[in-house]
């Protein structure tokens, strides 16, 4: 099973649970989706109307525990940890490894001192180990360690929820992607419709000039004839002996 179905498949399972119980059952279930080892998408747990209805309550820093695991980063937890929910060892991990996959989506080419802030890694032999078996091996994120250079570089990385903000700026790619492809769409088949011109005016030629050929073949073939016709009557047989009767005037054919 790839990576996408299996995020549909636990996004689906996580909204109808949150969906079917209220207080410190839902608690347990934001807990339990942003632990899970597998799920890396979290808007729309929260728009679940059972997570809303948190907002005011006394189980509010859940709601924004969740939002932050949906659109924020190690650092931004850490910025208000004494007010949050404190993590266990399964969403420390998750929330780090979320946030490489937000330090890609503008970067594919990130530091290693970049990355070693922004995770709490103290050497580089931790981060390594970090990107090989809690980013790679999880199959969110592909690409190179270089130790020369001391960068992680980015080939490939999971897409992270869209913040409300950047919904506009999605949109606007979008379209131009759209239109771009609209464009792209009509030059290929002003080229096809070219290409089948141009098929039929190569058929046309290639019909006229074996029409052509098979013209002079049957010229050439009753020149032949003709001529050897001719030749044939310079001689008569007279006696016994054969006469070469000299022609007063010679033929000249030309049917081509």
């Amino acid at each position: 099973m790839d990576i996408e179905q299996r995020q549909a498949e636990l996004i689906d399972y996580f909204v109808k649970y949150a969906a079917s119980v209220k207080g410190s059952a839902l608690v347990n279930v934001i807990v339990e989706a942003t632990s899970h080892p597998s799920l890396f998408a979290f808007a729309e747990i929260l728009s679940v109307p059972t997570v809303i209805e948190l907002e005011g309550t006394g189980d509010t820093i859940y709601r924004e525990l969740l939002q932050i695991y949906a659109y924020g980063t190690w650092s931004e937890y850490k910025s208000d940890a004494c007010r949050l929910p404190q993590l266990v060892p399964d969403q420390v991990l998750k929330l780090k490894q979320l946030t490489v996959l937000t330090l890609a989506e503008t970067n594919k080419v990130l530091p290693y001192d970049t990355l070693m802030q922004e995770l709490d890694v103290t050497n580089v032999r931790e981060l390594e180990d970090f990107l090989i078996n809690g980013c790679m091996y999880v199959g969110i994120l592909r690409g190179k360690l270089d130790q020369l250079r001391r960068c992680f570089e980015v080939q490939f990385a999971a897409g992270r929820d869209l913040r409300p903000e950047q919904l506009g700026s999605m949109i606007e790619t979008l379209a131009k992607w759209l239109s771009t492809s609209d464009n792209l769409l009509v030059s290929i088949q002003e080229k096809i419709k070219w290409a089948d011109s141009m098929s039929e005016v190569h058929k046309k030629h290639t019909k006229e000039v074996d029409e052509r050929v098979e013209e002079m073949k049957k010229a050439l073939s009753l020149k032949v004839r003709l001529t050897f016709l001719l030749v044939k009557k310079q001689y008569f047989l007279f006696e016994g002996v054969v006469h070469l009767i000299p022609l007063s005037s010679s033929l000249d054919i030309d049917l081509l």
